[in-house]
């Protein structure tokens, strides 16, 4: 098994510790200080589950005496596949208690992802849901059992069928291990794939502690605070900007939505009084769409932060009118840098920036393509590096040449503006990711699974302005043999074990590519020539 880590320079530790940033806090610890702290106070709220720090310390401490009694051993990397549930909180948290390493899947995650994540992170164990929104995870989990044999334990949360049911899990005088070494891994998250599928990245108990303490901090979060998971609980933004983990560390109550939809969500923000929560722009414009004719009350809620893809400045002006709440920008990266718009900031900031970083030890380059600093004010390519940012990903010598300088600047893919007072204002991607409603999604690995049809001949996939999703995915096509329906390709993509948001939002077809002189092309290029060829177009249609 290829050990974890991650690593930053002992001068950059030493100066990260000296500040504060790290604590020599773990997951572990903090938990059991909330508990200590707030005994009886709620800490999480889910389905029918309403439980309190103590409680939630109490049932993570069970299941990670289960986990490790079933035959797992500290160390062993374990694929959590959960939707908006207490019981996601009480497993991560029994997870680090045993001193295993989560490996963070989405719920829409299907065959492909999941076989790929056991593989790259060499997982021994696999945690799902019985079923969720209609999909049974049972079955998703024997397939991935039986292509990734290595996978030896598998705990459902609901009915187990042929697997252990979580509430199954074996008791009995399981000695637990100390509290990990605060600088180990504490955990693997996903990154969006930009040359196929997700990479693998380890973050620290000290990093990631730091990132959503600070960022309780920044977002003002108090033992009164309630916040609302409304997005997938297993992304970096609901997990830490604050998220979950910035709410409990503040002794915040956490309540867990099994959709962001407005007809689950503000039934929830008026009978908890939910004061902050966090969406991706089209689900903020639902909800700007549905609050003024609903009849719950929502006037608890004095934070609406929005992130994940650039918010329109015309459609951010209308947060405070239509909800009345304060709007707050977070633009951030799974790999670590995060940035604000701050509470307090003038309302022209806060509609027009993407906010500025959350810490004085965020280190932020803005680059033109031959490396050098662009001119204040101009657009130029985002690298960073800092307390929480990471310097490698695992196991993944490729990414790391292309992802990180070598004096330990992540290149974010990101284009942005900066302004004189340190505000980030998003311009778009300079790879090829498509962001799609806050996920990232790889052109390369969609255009690999389109060359598998019998009848495509060539296929290029470029993201296309969307006023909704802030980007959708265009498929351009040259078929071979009988040109296949649009329908009939996309349906044809949803048999091939995809996240169904990797799945072409438009597919065109046409009768070439552009080449060079020596039949050369340049996929970049492609791309950027399909776009804009698409999008003049679209205009001289008008």
């Amino acid at each position: 098994m290829k050990p974890l880590s991650q690593v930053w320079p002992d001068e950059f530790a030493a100066r990260y510790r000296e500040k504060g940033y790290w604590r020599s806090e773990t997951f572990s610890s903090f938990l059991r200080a909330r508990a200590a702290e707030l005994p009886e106070h709620v800490a999480v709220v889910g389905g029918e589950h309403r439980w309190t720090f103590a409680e939630l310390e109490a049932r993570a401490e069970n299941i990670a005496r289960g986990l490790l009694a079933l035959g797992l051993k500290p160390g062993d990397r374990v694929v959590v596949q959960l939707p908006n549930i207490a019981e996601f909180l009480a497993v991560v948290f029994g997870l680090f208690r045993a001193r295993l390493i989560p490996v963070y899947a989405l719920p829409a995650h299907r065959i492909v992802e999941i076989t790929h994540f056991a593989r790259t992170a060499e997982a021994r164990g696999y945690i799902v849901a019985a079923s969720h929104d209609g999909f049974d995870y049972r079955t998703l989990a024997g397939e991935v059992q039986r292509e990734v044999p290595e996978v030896t334990h598998i705990v459902v949360v609901g009915e187990g069928g042929p697997f252990t049911s979580l509430d199954a899990l074996p008791t009995g005088d399981v000695d637990l291990p100390p509290d990990a070494d605060p600088s180990e891994v504490a955990f693997l998250q996903i990154s969006g794939g930009s040359t196929g599928l997700s990479k693998l990245i380890p973050r620290t108990h000290d990093d990631y502690i730091y990132s959503f303490r600070a960022s309780a901090e920044i977002c003002k979060l108090t033992s009164e605070s309630v916040y609302l998971a409304a997005l997938p609980v297993a992304h970096n933004f609901p997990m830490s900007s604050p998220g979950v983990f910035g709410a409990l560390h503040a002794g915040s109550r956490v309540v867990l939505s099994p959709s962001p939809s407005p007809e689950v969500a503000f039934p929830l923000i008026a009978r908890e009084g939910v004061t902050i929560t966090g969406l991706v722009p089209p689900l903020a414009l639902l909800w700007l769409q549905a609050a003024p004719a609903t009849t719950h009350d929502l006037s608890s809620l004095q934070v609406l932060q929005v992130g994940g893809a650039k918010f329109l400045t015309e459609s951010a002006r209308r947060v405070k009118p239509v909800l009345g709440c304060t709007l707050q920008q977070v633009f951030g990266m799974a790999e670590g840098l995060v940035n604000y718009t701050r509470l307090d900031d003038e309302e022209e900031i806060i509609v027009s920036t993407q906010g500025r970083p959350i810490s004085e030890g965020d280190e932020v380059l803005i680059l033109d393509d031959s490396g050098h600093p662009v001119p204040e004010g101009e657009a130029g390519n985002l690298l960073t590096r800092g307390p929480y940012t990471i310097r490698a990903y695992h196991n993944n010598d490729g990414a790391n040449a292309r992802s990180f300088t070598p004096d330990g600047f992540y290149r974010t893919g990101d284009v942005v503006k900066r302004t004189q007072d340190g505000y980030l204002v998003v311009q778009g991607r300079a790879t090829d990711h498509i962001n799609r409603a806050g996920e990232k999604i790889s052109a390369e690995e969609i255009e690999d699974h389109l060359l598998a049809h019998p009848g495509v001949f060539d296929a290029a996939v470029v993201s296309l302005p969307d006023e909704f999703l802030g980007e959708r995915s265009c498929a351009f096509v040259i078929p071979q043999g009988e040109k296949p329906k649009a329908a009939a390709l996309k349906a044809w993509m949803r048999t091939r074990g995809l996240a169904d948001f990797k799945v072409p939002d438009q597919v065109v077809f046409v009768d070439a590519f552009e080449t060079t002189a020596v039949g050369k092309v340049s996929r970049k290029e492609l791309r950027a020539s399909l776009r804009r060829r698409f999008l003049e177009a679209a205009e001289a249609e008008k």
